[in-house]
């Protein structure tokens, strides 16, 4: 069905500030597509502004999210549950929404066409503590790095800026209790390197971390990475990369609508590669078929 209107929200920030650099170029290629319709361009101007700018557009649009997956999940949370459909053109680092929703390799000039286009498909919608998200969850391990990262040297940048901060983390490394329970029933009690409560199939750029996952199913795909020595994380990594970790002795594996990830101290999360207030208790569950999404 064709939207009402469409929202545009840039965010010049995204893909180390390609969107910024390709901004008059994008709206000129957005109004020629558009044609007839309606549309409004914005531009986010801070942080969680595009959850603001997306909560404003109106009723019945479509609201197209120029970005990476932290733009996504802004437009997502303003837009969830409501009738609003999201368009998604993927200029990021990881562009991890776009390969769940089957825009990943597109051109640019395919992506504006599809996130402007009519066809639109339904997908499960996840929530975390209240707030919903895209493609992942991930607690623990990983987001201690992206928090590191955060405070790492600014020279450093991609791959050297994520390996200085995976080794800061792996050298002060201590292991979180975790209790994961799902209807009241304990699935997981142990010390855990990482948790990670998946919509899509891959985080952090295409690390495949649950390749059963499904957007369609109206579950949630849970690994639980157990205990891990510093040496064993080292050898894991590979294997995660690879997509070969499953099988391992300490990885779990388990599917379910929600769940309660506990922990016996305040320990770091992110949605979508944004990271969230820091809790010792995270609820996480999902909304079957709950977002509509523009697709090629």
């Amino acid at each position: 069905m064709a939207p009402s209107s469409i929202t545009v929200i840039l965010n010049p920030a995204a893909g180390r500030g390609r969107v910024g650099r390709m901004a008059s170029q994008l709206e000129a290629a957005l109004r020629e597509v558009a044609g007839e319709k309606p549309l409004r361009l914005l531009h986010t101007q801070a942080p969680g502004n595009g959850v603001i700018l997306a909560r404003e557009a109106p009723a019945g649009s479509r609201v197209v999210a120029v970005g990476g997956d932290g733009t996504v999940h802004e437009v997502i949370r303003g837009i969830a549950h409501s009738d609003r459909s999201l368009g998604v053109v993927p200029i990021g680092s990881g562009n991890d929404f776009a390969r769940m929703v089957g825009l990943h390799g597109l051109s640019l000039e395919h992506s504006l066409r599809v996130a402007l286009g009519d066809k639109t498909q339904a997908f499960d919608l996840g929530e975390v503590n209240g707030e919903a998200f895209g493609a992942s969850v991930g607690i623990g391990f990983d987001a201690q790095v992206a928090h590191k990262a955060l405070s790492a040297p600014t020279f450093l940048r991609g791959m050297p800026r994520y390996l200085y901060s995976l080794f800061a983390v792996l050298r002060e490394l201590k292991l979180p209790e975790l209790t994961l329970e799902a209807e009241g029933k304990v699935l997981f009690q142990g010390r855990a390197l990482l948790s990670a409560l998946m919509n899509a199939r891959t985080y952090g750029g295409g690390i495949p971390i649950t390749p059963g996952a499904s957007p369609h199913d109206g579950l949630l795909s849970v690994l639980v990475a157990g205990e891990f020595s510093k040496i064993g994380v080292l050898g894991i990594l590979p294997r995660l990369l690879a997509g070969k970790h499953l099988g391992h002795p300490h990885v779990y594996e388990f599917s379910g609508r929600s769940f309660t990830v506990r922990y016996d101290r305040a320990t770091p999360a992110h949605a979508d590669g944004e990271l969230l207030q820091t809790h010792s208790t995270y609820e996480v569950r999902i909304h079957p078929a709950a977002l509509r999404v523009a697709v090629p």
